[in-house]
């Protein structure tokens, strides 16, 4: 799987006229002006497992859902942007910018079939005081299907390794809270697709997928953790729901968001949350430290009056 550089070697962006010195400009900056992304620029790749509820259309049979349950083969490739993206202020000073491109590329692993392409930038935003937010992280994704992202948070750097929470893929009704963990065994009779050994030609099932994936997809993640020894990760979390920051939000095509009666439309992408973890792996038998990449995104798409949480997970190393 080849990944193409996304700019030009000698592209150098530039403000004009260039952003004055300010009091911001002048406040300590990290030591790279990327921050928590730095570590992210290169190639990484590894493996992971991908959930999606498709909608079914409802004529002649009344399924509304087909589950779909793939382990992955991914490659997520960083380039950096030269140069400082400017941003023109009016409520307060001007800012700059710093961020990174990149191209993420994912394939069901036992067929090879290709499952998600996404072109994006993630950029390092300076703390504002107008809006008044520390130092964010921001990423911007397009995504083929119809939906673009644009989501907000925080980053920060932490000794150890990370605690990963479970989580699930239970559908709930929109304008409810999502179900609990717990809730996964009750709600296999109602969406019998969840439970592998229940028959249905409403599922499709990569080899190698088990019962304990579907009902806690960040199991592969968990799994991968164990016996690592990781010195440290930096944290990256972020979400379109414009909390805790005020930036963020999900578009999506007219088909997507087809349709009032019932809700949903055909599968509109109301929201995204995504958590990284940037690890330094201790190395071994006199081996040097790795990086690694793991990272956890949840989509929820609200089609038939229900939100049906699509859930990606990976473990990538550097390359």
């Amino acid at each position: 799987m080849t990944v193409i550089a996304q700019t030009d070697s000698d592209f150098v962006f530039e403000g004009i006229p260039q952003i004055e010195e300010s009091e911001a400009a002048q406040a300590p900056q990290p030591a790279d002006p990327l921050g928590p992304l730095a570590q992210l620029v290169g190639t990484w790749k590894g493996h992971g497992f991908n959930t999606i509820w498709r909608p079914h259309t409802l004529a002649g049979i009344g399924q509304d859902r087909f589950l779909e349950l793939n382990l992955t083969t991914e490659t997520l490739a960083f380039t950096k942007i030269n140069g400082a993206i400017p941003n023109r202020g009016l409520l307060m000073h001007d800012i700059n910018l710093f961020g990174l491109t990149y191209m993420q590329q994912i394939a069901e692993t036992s067929t090879g079939a290709g499952l998600h392409i996404e072109p994006g930038i993630w950029a390092h935003v300076p703390q504002t005081t107008d809006p008044n937010e520390p130092a964010t992280v921001v990423r911007m994704a397009s995504i083929p299907h119809g939906t673009v992202i644009l989501a907000q948070g925080t980053a920060q750097t932490i000794s150890g390794a990370p605690h990963i929470g479970d989580n699930n893929i239970i559908p709930f009704s929109i304008g409810s809270p999502a179900p609990p963990n717990s809730a996964f065994g009750s709600q296999e009779g109602t969406f019998t697709e969840l439970n592998l050994s229940t028959p249905t030609t409403f599922r499709f099932v990569s080899p190698g997928v088990t019962q304990e994936m579907v009902k806690n997809p960040n199991s592969v993640l968990q799994t991968a953790l164990a016996g690592q020894n990781i010195k440290s990760r930096t944290f990256l979390q972020v979400s379109t729901r414009r909390s805790p920051v005020k930036g963020g939000g999900t578009a999506n095509t007219a088909f997507l968001e087809a349709g009032s009666n019932p809700p949903g439309g055909n599968a509109n992408a109301v929201e995204v949350d995504a958590t990284f973890w940037i690890e330094t792996v201790a190395g071994t038998h006199g081996q040097p430290d790795t990086l690694q990449l793991q990272y956890s995104q949840l989509v929820q798409l609200d089609f038939n009056g229900l939100r049906w949480p699509h859930v990606t997970v990976a473990t990538l190393r550097k390359q």
